[in-house]
């Protein structure tokens, strides 16, 4: 058997990177130079070609290396030596790979990123805190003080120079004395109460988000928010993200990058070079953070020149970046827990002793700023709360949503598939495509009701529309684009500059308006590989897509018809909803009177529509005011997928007019984005995790299982399912000889067939069926007629229980 070995063996460190290549020769045996930081294997490895061959099947069980790290020999146990000739053949480009106990550097394991060597002094798949720490870390601390000490003393000299009396007003009109540049937001709390105080996660200052211990600087609106308020979550998951990534420092060494909150806790990229993440490392690192959260480091915020950041952060590429690419000003704040030293426009919590309870739950690979040819990196997902009980909670949560995960689901019910050879493009079996038709014949319907008129508008344009709309400057990345006859032309992302072409293909008149156009037409968008999310996430889908031209006065009765319309489909669903209205933003495109009487508009529907509203200040896009509308799930999760946007722009880019009553043949009308199912990808997602695969009747794509007592019923079986299948309802017979009536009737149940109806001698001689249902309530025996005719009532009304309403 063959060995590479090795003299003076360094301590346990980072994981193998990799065989450069050959060094040499000398006295017969062969030097490989190896890269810095190499493991010893106590299981053993094995040598591989760059195409994964093992060379001549040899395994090597044991290496260790030289101090310096540079070279070695390769021989023989049982000096039965290879020709030098015929080594140096075999070690070009050759990589090394880890024993049968902690698999292959580069293949995937069960959490979907590389598997990784032998940790940092531990046994193969084990991390432990890295002895001594990465050099970086001191150097960037040393610097930090410095700067921290002439901060400081400004500080100290502007206090003493500028304080002077401020009057701090609270939300209830209360108003406290304080000083500036002295009294902070965690003082007022303590005067009011010291339970206030310790429950208050993060301030906010005149509007802004505000650090508790960061010294207020004038009079002020002062609100002290708790962990329920959206923006506290924010700023508690933060901070908990800093946590996450001090520990990830002092275990990888690697390069931070991004560390945001989100939707749902918060995530930490790292650029590692040659390593992945693990989830058999979320142990070390979990209790790295709990050492960390003890030990209640504060949070330092701290102003600093570019030009010193730059050095502070040269050991990481990434930073120096955002630093060189999206910081305009001369300075920029960092914030300090513990060694950790990042760019941050914070706020955060005041130590990291206010995070009571934290998890790391997931691992994937991305890739920087989310561009597919730049560097891989790491993410690291985690989740805090203020107590373990609301921990306990969100991981039932998450148990709960795992089995109800449209993925698991529509493979379980045969509903879809995706494929490697069309990513990102959704296969609809039978079954599937039953509830993707039925909900967009369900819309139609609504439609034919509500004045819209359907159209079909091409796929393919060429360049130049999308120049016009605008969405070449700013969305062609995310477009599928290609070159036909020496011109640019794209797949559509969405319906809209399709939709203005045909306005504006003959003149129009006010009395066409508003005129209403709906579409379902295939739309494709560029979606990275990695952000591809079963039906969540696709590259390939269709909207209930409908744009409404008007007049500006027009408006409010538009939007009052679209909420009409969102609500009559909700109900149908079961869906609860909130509502937002975004306004004006600061960088807004138009006159702000035509803003102002849009918005008037909007408002007025919204109030005239009975639902409660919440004002969303400066979060209109930058062309329209917009409603935003979030559903509610069965397990109280929260879904954007209504939309309700006003356009000024598109009508002016497509220079879009129409005659008005009094003859003005330049009026321009005003365009209202509208959809109420979203994608209807993803519709059908949360659809089937909110009904957790038990579909309603009316969408149900097994809706009757006829069920015969005994082979000499299977004929009359056969004919019942013909007749109610004649009607519309999807029905199923099961003839299966090798299972009992019981067993039948039980894998109905359990395929959530929402009807079971037995069928036996007596049900033949009386033309009946014997109704049952999935969850076996027992409606009894009923004749054909009576049990086909309601079935079709309670389909056609799109009873939500029809089962109990039988």
């Amino acid at each position: 058997m063959t060995s590479l070995l090795f003299s003076k063996p360094l301590p346990k460190v980072k994981p193998y990177s990799g065989i450069t290549g050959v060094q040499g020769k000398k006295n017969g045996s062969l030097k490989v130079k190896l890269q810095l930081q190499i493991v010893a294997f106590s299981s053993g490895c094995k040598i591989h070609e760059k195409g994964g061959n093992l060379i001549g099947n040899q395994s090597y069980p044991k290496l260790s290396l030289y101090q310096d790290s540079t070279a070695g020999t390769l021989q023989s146990d049982n000096s039965d030596r290879m020709s030098d000739e015929a080594v140096t053949e075999q070690i070009k480009g050759l990589r090394v790979e880890e024993g049968k106990q902690g698999g292959t550097p580069d293949k995937a394991g069960k959490d979907g990123v590389k598997k990784k060597n032998k940790g940092a002094g531990g046994d193969v798949g084990v991390r432990t805190e890295l002895k001594p720490p990465p050099q970086y870390i001191e150097d960037r601390l040393v610097l930090y003080n410095k700067l921290k000490a002439e901060h400081d003393a400004l500080l100290a000299e502007r206090a003493a120079k500028d304080s002077k009396p401020i009057r701090i007003t609270l939300p209830d009109g209360k108003v406290v004395d304080g000083e500036s540049w002295k009294t902070t937001p965690y003082q007022v709390a303590c005067s009011i109460s010291q339970g206030l105080a310790d429950n208050t996660v993060v301030a906010k200052v005149n509007g802004d988000v505000w650090d508790l211990d960061r010294a207020l600087e004038g009079d002020c609106n002062l609100q002290l928010l708790k962990f329920e308020d959206e923006e506290a979550q924010a700023v508690y998951w933060h901070s908990s993200a800093h946590i996450m990534g001090e520990a990830m420092e002092r275990v990888y060494g690697g390069c931070l990058c991004y560390g945001p909150p989100i939707e749902s806790g918060f995530y930490y990229d790292m650029y590692l070079e040659n390593e992945g993440l693990s989830s058999n490392d979320f142990p070390c690192l979990e209790n790295l953070c709990k050492k960390i959260i003890k030990e209640k480091q504060p949070f330092e915020r701290l102003e600093i020149k570019k030009e010193s950041l730059l050095e502070m952060f040269e050991y990481n590429k990434f930073k120096c970046r955002i630093l060189n690419e999206k910081v305009t000003t001369p300075t920029t704040t960092v914030y300090r827990c513990g060694p950790l030293i990042d760019l941050c426009r914070g706020p955060h919590v005041r130590h990291t002793g206010k995070i009571k309870a934290l998890k790391i739950h997931k691992n994937s690979s991305t890739y920087w700023e989310g561009k597919a040819d730049m560097e891989s990196l790491q993410r690291l997902y985690g989740i805090s709360f203020p107590d373990l009980k609301m921990l306990k909670d969100w991981e039932k949560f998450q148990e709960e949503a795992k089995n109800r995960d449209h993925r698991k689901l529509g493979r379980e019910q045969d509903l879809f598939f995706f494929h490697e050879l069309s990513p990102g493009s959704c296969f609809f079996l039978p079954k599937g495509a039953y509830i993707y038709n039925t909900l967009v014949e369900f819309i139609r319907s609504e439609y034919r009701k509500r004045g819209f008129q359907e159209v079909v508008t091409p796929n393919i344009y060429n360049s130049k529309l999308w120049q016009m709309s605008g969405h070449w400057q700013h969305y062609s990345e995310n477009m599928f684009s290609f070159e036909v006859e020496k011109e640019i032309f794209a797949l559509k992302p969405m319906n809209c500059p399709g939709h203005c072409l045909m306005f504006d293909h003959r003149p129009r008149s006010w009395r066409e308006l508003p005129l209403r156009l709906a579409d379902f037409g295939v739309l494709h968008r560029n979606e990275l590989s990695g952000a591809l999310t079963g039906l969540t996430r696709v590259r390939r889908f269709q909207q209930d897509d409908a744009h409404i031209f008007c007049s500006m006065d027009q408006i409010e009765s538009e939007i009052k018809g679209c909420l009409g319309f969102l609500r009559s489909v909700y109900d149908v669903f079961g869906f609860t909803f909130k509502l937002n209205l975004s306004t004006r933003p600061e960088k807004f495109l138009g006159e702000a009177e035509l803003w102002d009487q849009a918005e008037k508009q909007l408002e007025n529907s919204l109030n005239e529509f009975g639902e409660k509203w919440v004002l969303n200040p400066g979060d209109g896009a930058f062309y329209g005011p917009k409603i935003d509308i979030q559903i509610k799930d069965a397990i109280g999760r929260y879904h954007q997928c209504a939309t309700i946007q006003l356009d000024f722009q598109l009508p002016i880019r497509f220079n879009l007019t129409f005659v008005s009553h009094d003859g003005d043949d330049k009026k321009r009308p005003v365009i209202i984005h509208r959809a109420i199912l979203g994608s209807v990808e993803r519709m059908i997602a949360i659809l089937t995790e909110n009904y957790g695969g038990k579909w309603p009747l009316w969408l149900s794509p097994r809706q009757l299982m006829v069920v015969p007592v005994g082979p000499a019923c299977e004929e009359y079986a056969q004919r019942v399912r013909q007749e109610f299948h004649s009607v519309g309802l999807m029905t199923d017979v099961d003839l299966d000889p090798g299972c009992t009536l019981n067993k039948k009737i039980r894998n109905a149940q359990l395929a959530q067939y929402n009807f079971i109806l037995v069928v036996g001698e007596k049900e033949k001689s009386s033309d009946t069926v014997n109704v049952r249902t999935r969850d076996n309530k027992v409606h009894g025996e009923r004749s054909l007629t009576e049990c086909m005719e309601r079935l079709r009532q309670l389909k056609t009304s799109r009873a939500r229980n029809a089962e109990e309403e039988f």
